[in-house]
């Protein structure tokens, strides 16, 4: 009897496995069937003027998109903070920027989205170079945590939608984080089409966050966020906002790095602004 209790749970486990593909496609079918809500149509219209740049058939993606992304992924009000619609919306339509015409898998790893009334306050240990560890306190908009999570502070991630040309967005940001961490630790290098492109991608990104680092440390004027200059990895996160908000200046003055993401992302932003 053990035996046969121990055979059918294997089948039923090895038939979740096989069949969760399909059960995740078919849940996605139905969501994409129901037509977007108007009440939906008015909060991008309102917060997001950065839908109405973009070409007709672009928008009509992203709302799909945006149906699948808040079926999908779970929002959590902290501090006391009422999850909206409007939230939802918001913060769906920015990270789904960046799935356009990219495969649809929605950011299998990300599970929950974290939203803050405004900046939050995370405590952490630094070790230093001594081996001293020692308690930091640092004040964020916005964070990426590879256990499946993004924390974002509602009051930034209205700032960023509101302005689609200033070159700052937490949500871009911290979805480009998400992105790069699809295959573990950030490192500035996401899941690329074809294993050949890493090569191209690891000279040019590499290059070019060198030359951000030395004009950093010398105070020159720089079109990228400093902050870019902390790593591999924010250097993707911040080149990224910079590709879909400010693509003329970007495309002029890295026309290397204009190409490079614009064949990541599969979108030539310098058509729609």
């Amino acid at each position: 009897m053990p035996l046969v209790i121990l055979t059918v749970l294997t089948v039923l486990i090895i038939g979740l496995v096989v069949g969760q593909p399909y059960w995740r496609q078919w849940r996605r079918r139905r969501v994409l069937a129901k037509p977007f809500p108007e009440a939906w149509r008015k909060i991008l219209k309102q917060r997001m003027p950065y839908f109405r740049a973009l070409p007709a058939d672009l928008q009509l993606q992203l709302k799909k998109h945006i149906q699948v992304f808040i079926a999908e992924k779970n929002f959590m009000g902290c501090d006391g903070l009422q999850v909206t619609d409007e939230m939802r919306v918001t913060i769906a339509a920015q990270a789904c920027l960046l799935l356009l015409n990219r495969p649809n898998h929605y950011y299998p790893e990300l599970k929950s989205i974290l939203i803050y009334p405004a900046a939050f306050i995370v405590e952490s240990e630094q070790t230093d170079a001594a081996g001293l560890v020692r308690e930091e306190r640092r004040v964020l908009s916005g964070e990426s945590w590879g256990q499946g999570k993004v924390i974002l502070s509602w009051q930034d991630t209205l700032a960023g939608a509101a302005d689609p040309h200033d070159g700052h967005n937490v949500v871009i940001h911290e979805f480009a984080h998400q992105l790069d961490q699809e295959q573990g630790p950030t490192q500035g290098a996401p899941v690329l089409s074809r294993s050949s492109d890493y090569q191209q991608w690891s000279a040019v990104m590499q290059q070019a966050f060198n030359e951000l680092q030395v004009k950093v440390a010398q105070g020159l004027p720089v079109l990228l966020d400093p902050y870019g200059a902390t790593n591999p990895a924010e250097f993707f996160a911040v080149l990224t906002e910079i590709f879909f908000e400010r693509p003329a200046e970007l495309s002029t003055q890295h026309p290397d790095l204009y190409q490079l993401l614009s064949r990541f992302y599969r979108l030539n932003p310098l058509s729609w602004h």
